[in-house]
């Protein structure tokens, strides 16, 4: 008996991954306000009354679609933010981490971007305020770190710059598409060459040092 309850565990848990990859889609296209429980269970080809099997609201579905998603950037933060790494090789991990989420969790992303602000006033989503305050915080000591130890510009605006990497980098939520042409590290080293390129520290002859 117990070898027959595992494969349906299973399959349980891949359900449910599979309606809450449903819902991300369905949230990040229509909003939160106009998405109901029924839309989310036409597009699952289900009725209503069986989503409730799975989950009691679609407020549930939603915190566990964004909890999954900042879970798992706050785990690729974590490493490269304790790894010890220079304050350049702290944002090119930082900047390609994020694509890498946006590969990963696209729609979860993109309703993060647009209902963040609407969705901090409910206790429940209390810890996307939380996650943001975090997300600031590493960014914004990483930019100072990199001015301190003379790696980007003197007169670098950290507060600007952090604004600028933050939201070019997250609106890619809204055209990337994953299985494209280019692969979340490619697409990471283009945005970084550009970036950087206009806050690294350069020579007198205006050519922009090389850090090893």
């Amino acid at each position: 008996m117990p070898t027959k309850k595992k494969p349906q565990v299973t399959a349980a848990a891949a359900r449910r991954g599979e309606l809450l990859s449903t819902a991300a889609e369905v949230f990040a296209e229509h909003g939160y306000n106009a998405t109901t429980v029924r839309r989310i269970a036409d597009h699952a080809g289900m009725l209503a009354g069986s989503l409730y099997y799975h989950f009691d609201s679609k407020e549930s579905m939603l915190e566990e679609i964004l909890r999954t998603f900042l879970d798992e950037l706050w785990d690729g933060y974590d490493t490269v933010l304790t790894s010890g790494l220079g304050p350049r090789e702290t944002l090119e991990a930082l900047v390609t981490e994020s694509f890498r989420e946006i590969d990963r969790h696209r729609a979860a992303v993109a309703i993060y971007q647009k209902e963040s602000r609407q969705l901090v006033a409910q206790d429940r989503f209390a810890f996307l305020a939380e996650s943001q305050r975090r997300f600031e915080k590493a960014w914004l000591s990483t930019l100072e770190r990199g001015v301190a130890e003379h790696v980007f510009r003197a007169d670098l605006d950290v507060r600007l710059t952090y604004r600028f990497v933050r939201d070019t980098v997250w609106v890619a939520a809204s055209w990337y598409r994953p299985g494209g042409q280019h692969s979340p590290e490619e697409i990471a080293r283009q945005y970084l060459s550009m970036v950087l390129d206009g806050i690294a520290v350069r020579d007198e002859h205006g050519k922009r040092e090389e850090h090893e």
